[in-house]
């Protein structure tokens, strides 16, 4: 796309390296980011805006009109933005009038002719000097807070990244981001290739600790870089199951170039599960537990990844964001008493002894509806693609299981969960040696271990995150404790609960 100058300059020789300049600068934006632009007439900053707003939109046709007599435009699409045209404002308080804060609020704020606002404009903003050059290019300069400059630069850096692996002014597009520090992209290589999908994981840095000198994220497992998915990925791929292919990799600098798997799901366009789609998933998972996983994976590169445990300070870990987040909300900001803690905790003390004797296998760690992947055009286990399996440990291999027939974001009705069960029961059962009792009292510990945590952590999304969407999925995970209570290996936690007064539906519902 450009020629690098330093790390704050860009050079655009022509308008289609101002379009590809700013689809990439789509990529780097948040909400409440705004973008001031500097420069004469015909200096580019139109043509960046539109070009970044059809890649925000992922429409290359969407109309964009100059905002030159309206003052501003606004859209409504993946994130809102305002587009500011300030050339004409004839007194800095008519950008009150505009609903510049409210629109800065809600989404990004796109200003052209900025030095119209005079100090009107935030200061952590991110500013973008257009100059002309002698060969009638332009070169830009940019300035912005560490934060925003560091966004930035990464997309920049993947930029080069791709420039390198033999894919120069390849469109990209924002895929997805999940709950973690990575992100991903679709990459259009332009050259008639398929499209592909790149993973951006940035290293994790570690939190403050906690416990025993660890941070969270080691007590329980997260995974800290690329080399964890690199591993498993290898290691599903080797037995047949359909991972992505690694095309190329920066492990060091958390950059993955991946096959795409596709984007159909598993359900159907009012969010419910497909019976066919989840019954081929339980079929797979079945087939991954019924395969040898080696605990240690030697990578290409020489690197080690030695698969963790699902041990005991993960589980408990876990399982006390019920006791810290839930209950006191619960209770209306009341903590839970060293007595109630030190009685739960030795419950899960006993359960975590019962799962001694039940089988362990590879437990992929959130084997449900957002990472599976439908290939209809495939056949047998082929059908289902994975991903999002960085995380994956050793232990109980019910969990699994667990995650899939009691999707905590959707509603997998009480026939269609038995169903899935009895599918996976009924393969397993035709391997030699296969512990069904012992299996399911290993699932309903399992259901019981992540139900806890999840309707601690939605509430912890909640209190101290700012994210009150997911407490829309507690009644939901409420109720799949209720199930794991029907097993009777359950009956202390069942009792501890109710005195807790952890109000619970029916699980028959």
């Amino acid at each position: 796309m450009t020629e690098q100058l330093d790390l704050n300059e860009q050079n655009l020789p022509d308008e289609t390296a101002t379009v590809e300049f700013g689809q990439d600068l789509a990529l780097a934006l948040q909400a409440g980011d705004c973008v001031a632009l500097w420069g004469d007439l015909g200096a580019g900053k139109s043509t960046l805006c539109r070009a970044l707003l059809r890649a925000i939109a992922d429409d290359p046709d969407l109309e964009v009109p100059s905002p030159t007599f309206t003052l501003v435009q606004s859209y409504e699409i993946r994130i809102p933005v305002s587009h500011f045209d300030l050339y004409r404002l004839a007194d800095v308080s008519e950008l009150d009038e505009l609903g510049f804060d409210e629109a800065l609020s809600a989404g990004i704020c796109l200003v052209e002719w900025p030095e119209r606002a005079g100090r009107a404009l935030p200061k952590k903003r991110i500013d973008i000097r257009f100059q002309f050059t002698a060969e009638g290019g332009r070169i830009v300069s940019i300035s912005a807070p560490e934060a925003k400059m560091a966004r930035l630069h990464r997309v920049w850096q993947i930029r080069r990244f791709l420039d390198d692996q033999g894919f120069p002014h390849a469109a990209r597009r924002h895929l997805t981001g999940d709950a973690s520090s990575r992100a991903y992209e679709h990459i259009y290589p332009g050259n008639g290739d398929a499209r592909l999908v790149l993973m951006d994981a940035p290293a994790r840095p570690n939190g403050p600790p906690i416990r025993d000198g660890k941070p969270y994220s080691q007590i329980v497992h997260l995974a800290e870089d690329v080399y964890p998915f690199v591993a498993i990925d290898e290691a599903l791929r080797a037995r047949g199951f359909a991972a992505p292919a690694i095309l190329a990799a920066d492990c060091d600098s958390g950059i993955l170039l991946l096959e795409d798997l596709g984007t159909e799901g598993v359900l159907d366009p009012q969010g419910n599960p497909i019976e066919e789609r989840y019954r081929a998933a339980a079929a797979c998972l079945a087939a991954i537990h019924d395969a040898s996983f080696d605990r240690k994976i030697h990578l290409k590169g020489g690197d080690l990844h030695v698969i963790p445990d699902f041990d005991r300070p993960a589980m408990k870990m876990e399982v006390e964001l019920l006791l810290d987040w839930h209950l006191p909300w619960k209770r209306n900001g009341a903590a839970v008493n060293d007595v109630e803690r030190e009685a739960y905790l030795g419950i899960w003390d006993s359960l975590i002894d019962e799962l001694a004797a039940v089988e362990k296998s590879i437990v992929l760690r959130d084997f449900h509806s957002p990472n599976i992947i439908w290939r209809g055009d495939r056949t047998g286990h082929d059908r289902i693609g994975l991903i999002d399996f960085q995380d994956a440990m050793m232990g109980p291999s019910a969990y699994d299981l667990v995650s899939l027939v009691q999707d905590a974001r959707v509603t997998i009705p009480r026939p269609l969960m038995d169903q899935l069960m009895a599918d996976y029961l009924a393969l397993r059962n035709k391997a030699a040696g296969f512990d069904e009792a012992g299996f399911l009292k290993g699932w309903a510990i399992m259901s019981a271990q992540r139900a806890c945590k999840l309707n601690g952590l939605w509430v912890r999304l909640l209190k101290r995150d700012g994210k009150p969407g997911y407490m829309r999925h507690m009644p939901r995970t409420l109720w799949h404790l209720s199930v794991a209570f029907e097993h009777p290996v359950l009956t202390p936690l069942r009792s501890w609960c109710a005195e807790a007064g952890i109000e619970l539906p029916e699980s028959a519902a």
